[in-house]
C-alpha cells in the first residue's frame, strides 16, 4: 500500500496520496455490516484498545520528537498481480524471512516506532505474515496492513482478527476491470462483503482520481459502496513517478469533495494539505520523513518514503539517533508539491516547531547492484 520509487496509484503498497494509503491512525470506529453479535463485540473492543493507543501515541510525539511515529515496511515484494501503472513489485523475489523480520521489527521498536503498516508488493503472500503481525503487537505497535485483497476469505481474515491486526486498507482502482488494473469492486466485492461480516479490525477502501483514470465516476461508487459495507472511505490523487502533484479538473475536484466528505470524522481529512494537492497548489510545510516517518525497504534500508528511495539509504540496524535527527532538520527538495498523504499526516505533529535548515546528504548508491523492479507496459505520470 506504501512504498517504492514508483509511479503508483491508491497505495495497496505504497502510501503515496493524499488520503488514502496510510490513514491508519485517529480513523472512525467503522461498522460491521451482516455480522454476528459476537463479531461486532469483538471489533467494538478492538476499536476502543486501538483508538486509546492511538491517543497515547498522539501525546508521545507531542512531547517528544525523538522517535519514528509511523513507518512502512516491506516484507514481500512478489506480488500476484501486474497492474500497468504499478514498477513497485516483481514476479520473482522471495520473503524476507520471519527472523529478519522480527529483528527489523525489534529495532524499530528500540527506536519507540508507535504504527507500522504493511505493504508490499503484496504483503498476503508472505507465509508467515500472521507472526510478524504477533511480533508487532507484541513489541507495542500499532498493527496495520496494506493489501490487494485477493487473498481474503473468511479462514484468512480470521487468522489477521488472531493475530491483532487493527487497520487494513484496499484500494480499488474501477469498477470493472480493465487492462490497467484488475483491483475493481467487481472482483473484489465479495471479499469487501466477507470483511463486512468477519473482520474485528478497522477496514479503509481507498479510490483513486486523476489522470489516468478512464471513469471519475468509479471513485464515487466505490467510495459509496464502502460506506454501505460499513467501512471508512477515502480518495487518492494519481502523481506522477517523482511522487508529485497533479491537479484535479472540475468534475474530479466533485468528486474528490463528495468523497471526502463521507469519511470528515476521520483524523485524516484535518489537513489543508488534502485539498492543495487536489488543485496542484504547492504546500508549505516541513516534511520529517527519515525521522518520524520510515520507509524499510525488503533489503532493510532505510528511505524518506516509497517515492524517494536511496535517500537516505542506509541499513536499519545502522541507523543511529544522530541520522534520525539529522532527517527531522533537513528541508526535503520534494516537499513543497507532495502527494505522499502519510508523511504530511504525520508531519502535522511537528509543522508548527523546529525550523529544517540542513540539505539532504548525496543519495547512498547500493552496496549490490539490485534487480530491476518489474515495469508492465508504460509507467503512466502518476498510491
Amino acid at each position: 500500500m506504501c512504498v517504492g520509487a514508483m509511479a503508483q496509484r491508491g497505495c495497496p503498497r505504497s502510501c503515496i496520496i493524499l488520503t488514502g494509503d496510510c490513514t491508519f491512525f485517529m480513523a472512525e470506529e467503522t461498522k460491521v455490516v451482516g455480522a454476528t453479535a459476537e463479531t461486532r463485540l469483538r471489533r467494538r473492543l478492538r476499536f476502543l484498545r486501538t483508538r486509546a493507543r492511538e491517543l497515547k501515541m498522539i501525546g508521545k510525539a507531542l512531547v517528544s520528537t525523538k522517535h519514528p511515529i509511523l513507518v512502512h515496511i516491506i516484507p514481500m515484494r512478489q506480488c500476484n498481480l501486474a497492474c500497468t501503472y504499478c514498477n513497485e513489485f516483481d514476479d520473482f523475489s522471495k520473503p524476507v524471512p520471519l527472523e529478519e523480520m522480527k529483528k527489523r521489527l525489534d529495532a524499530l521498536a528500540d527506536m519507540g516506532t508507535s504504527i507500522i503498516t504493511i505493504s508490499g508488493g503484496e504483503p498476503l503472500m508472505h507465509p508467515e505474515l500472521d507472526e510478524v503481525i504477533r511480533h508487532m503487537r507484541r513489541r507495542g505497535m500499532i498493527a496495520g496492513l496494506i493489501t490487494n485483497g485477493f487473498y481474503l476469505n473468511k479462514e484468512r481474515i480470521e487468522r489477521l482478527n488472531d493475530a491483532g491486526l487493527e487497520h487494513l486498507q484496499i484500494s480499488i482502482d474501477n469498477v470493472v476491470p480493465d487492462e490497467v488494473s484488475k483491483k475493481s469492486l467487481k472482483t473484489l466485492d465479495g471479499r469487501l462483503v466477507m470483511l463486512s461480516q468477519y473482520a474485528v479490525f478497522q477496514v479503509n477502501i481507498n479510490s483513486v482520481l486523476g489522470s489516468g483514470v478512464k471513469d471519475p465516476e468509479d471513485a464515487l461508487k466505490i467510495a459509496h459502496r464502502a460506506v454501505e459495507l460499513g467501512f471508512t472511505s477515502t480518495v487518492g490523487i494519481i502523481h506522477d513517478n517523482n511522487g508529485q502533484l497533479k491537479p484535479l479538473g472540475p468534475r474530479e475536484l466533485e468528486i474528490f469533495e463528495e468523497v471526502m466528505a463521507l469519511g470528515k470524522r476521520s483524523f485524516s481529512r484535518f489537513n489543508e494539505f488534502q485539498h492543495n494537492v487536489a488543485r496542484g497548489r504547492e504546500h508549505n510545510w516541513r516534511c520529517r520523513s527519515g525521522s518520524r516517518y520510515l520507509y524499510i525497504c525488503e533489503d532493510g534500508l532505510v528511505h524518506w518514503c516509497s517515492q524517494q528511495r536511496g535517500y537516505p539509504g542506509i541499513p536499519l540496524a545502522q541507523y543511529t539517533p544522530v541520522m534520525r535527527h539529522r532527517e527531522y532538520s533537513t528541508k526535503k527538495f520534494c516537499a513543497p508539491r507532495c502527494t505522499v498523504s502519510c508523511v504530511q499526516q504525520v508531519g502535522i505533529l511537528d509543522n508548527w516547531r523546529d525550523p529544517q535548515n540542513l540539505n539532504p546528504m548525496p543519495m547512498t548508491p547500493p552496496a549490490t547492484p539490485q534487480a530491476e523492479l518489474v515495469q508492465i507496459g508504460e509507467v503512466r505520470g502518476d498510491s
